[in-house]
């Protein structure tokens, strides 16, 4: 296993967001500082610019409305079993559309059922590639965990298109 990390920092309409890119691709991101990933990941830090540069791009490119799927390679050894299954279906879950916890069940095929998404989404290392914002609830947004919580999932399935833009947004 490769064993550096290199971090970028990116100003977001929803907060400042820090992604972690390992030799083999993103590995984990979120909102806050690198310190609180780097604490998590336990691996060499080095100064890339070059390999977060793709990356950063895509983020800003997904911000400004230019970009419905993300490329960058992904590093997926946080996760394992079904866990990962989950993940791995929820990254093919595509921009502008949602599935309620029950689906995302169905579609993993990992026999963890709706409530254990739950918990999945909440501790999902790589939000926003890793969509877990476009797991809803059967009767409304149900919860999440990153960001300014519900609100940030709120903007950003509106920002997709799948929510109608309420006064506020105008």
């Amino acid at each position: 296993m490769e064993n550096t990390v290199a971090y970028a920092e990116v100003p977001t309409p929803v907060g400042p967001f820090t992604l972690a890119l390992t030799e083999i691709g993103l590995v984990a991101s979120g909102w806050g500082s690198r310190e609180r990933l780097a604490d998590r990941l336990g691996l060499a830090e080095v100064h890339d610019a070059d390999r977060t540069a793709c990356a950063v791009a895509e983020l800003n490119a997904y911000f400004a409305g230019e970009l419905k799927e993300f490329a960058t390679p992904m590093d997926w050894r946080l996760m394992s079993g079904a866990r990962l299954r989950v993940l791995r279906a929820l990254h093919r879950v595509p921009y502008g559309t949602a599935v309620t916890y029950g689906e995302l069940a169905r579609l993993s095929g990992s026999g963890v059922p709706a409530r254990g998404i739950g918990s999945i989404m909440g501790s999902n290392p790589i939000p926003i590639v890793v969509p877990c914002h476009r797991v809803v609830a059967g009767n409304g947004l149900g919860g999440f965990s990153g960001g300014e919580g519900v609100e940030t999932k709120r903007w950003l399935l509106t920002h997709e298109g799948y929510l109608q833009p309420t006064l506020l947004d105008l």
